[in-house]
């Protein structure tokens, strides 16, 4: 078959583009975290106004947006929720090169919190997209992501030497990332969205590992729910039955603690703590009540005794989606700090 980032189609794509941008959705090769071969989607956006030569390369790893076919932004109401400074981005002249991941615009299934599928998916992409005649992808590269996507842009980065060794990362911005996950799910489970997120995590590594059967941590009419729930896309209106039956769950879906056995176990070897190369920003809301605060500043601290070095930022009143909306401070530092990474500015590790 084709060599993974593979671009196999490209097509014009105009929903929800800003009118001084041009867009593509491209379907490319990529592969699974078992090796297996696979397809993916991605939606590449470029200023219509920059001079020519090569962009700086932004690789957009979205957040949670469900675990099923269809779920994918470049199919959804608005492929650009929850971008932050997308207009300065395209300002900039820098191009937008958005993974759909495996299994949301393709055939699943989808690799969610499943660090070396997802960031297979984004490193693929940022090949896929070098190979456009239409535009020319230059080789600085710096990830952003959100959310799930926070975690995909660790990963990415974890990943990439050797992964894709000819893509050298100038940096990674992970900005409310699921890090450490099985604190993460702990407090949430038994929260309404956090069992929405347990329905997408368990059913995705059910999928992709022999060892975790859904029936060993959900049971009865829960179960039903659950995969229910895993169904539907977060961004639509039927998530509202999500939230629904969320709801009339009460209390948590699982039978036994998700961070058990080899749940817990899988989580763990997900957990993005290896020593990433790249400059590293971490940003998080302090009134995130999703990924906790005290669970984030857990994992920058034990990330810096690791000997990581990076630079964390906190914004005192922004939750988890008030964090990348259009007037959030981050929008600016953000941009200010890939600036930097593809001017070569050094980077000031701030674990001390």
């Amino acid at each position: 078959g084709a060599q993974a980032g593979t671009l196999l189609r490209q097509e014009a794509f105009v929903h929800g583009v800003p009118t001084n941008a041009q867009a593509w959705r491209i379907l490319y090769t990529t592969t699974r975290p078992d090796g297996s071969a696979a397809l993916a989607s991605a939606i590449v956006m470029a200023s219509r106004t920059a001079d020519g030569g090569p962009r700086p390369v932004i690789a957009w790893t979205h957040g949670t947006t469900g675990i099923s076919a269809g779920c994918a932004p470049s199919l959804l109401g608005d492929p650009f929720a929850n971008v932050p400074a997308l207009s300065k981005l395209i300002d900039k002249g820098w191009l937008y090169v958005a993974t759909d991941y495996v299994g949301q615009g393709t055939p699943g299934p989808h690799p969610y919190l499943i660090g070396e599928g997802e960031a297979r998916s984004a490193l693929d992409a940022i090949r896929a997209a070098r190979q456009m005649e239409t535009i020319q992808a230059g080789e600085d590269t710096v990830v952003w992501g959100h959310s799930q996507g926070g975690h995909a842009a660790l990963w990415s980065g974890i990943v990439a030497p050797d992964y894709a060794p000819e893509i050298k990362l100038l940096g990674i911005a992970a900005v409310a990332p699921a890090s450490d996950l099985r604190p993460m799910l702990k407090s949430l489970h038994a929260k309404p969205i956090g069992r929405i997120m347990s329905s997408f995590v368990l059913h995705s590594y059910a999928a992709a590992y022999p060892d975790i059967s859904p029936d060993a941590y959900v049971s009865g009419w829960k179960s039903w729910l659950a995969s229910d729930i895993a169904g539907r896309c977060l961004a639509e209106r039927s998530a509202l039955f999500s939230v629904a039956e969320a709801l009339l769950a009460g209390g948590s879906l699982f039978t036994q603690t998700p961070t058990d056995g080899p749940f817990g176990e899988r989580l763990e070897q997900n957990t993005p703590n290896q020593l990433l190369p790249q400059p590293l920003l971490i940003a998080q809301g302090l009134a995130d009540d999703l990924v906790q605060p005290d669970i984030q500043n857990q994992f920058v601290k034990a990330r810096c005794e690791a000997g990581q070095e990076l630079e964390y930022r906190t914004y005192a009143g922004h939750d988890h989606l008030s964090i990348v909306a259009l007037d959030s401070p981050l929008s600016q530092d953000l941009v200010q700090w890939t600036n930097d990474r593809i001017n070569r500015v050094p980077f000031t590790n701030q674990c001390l």
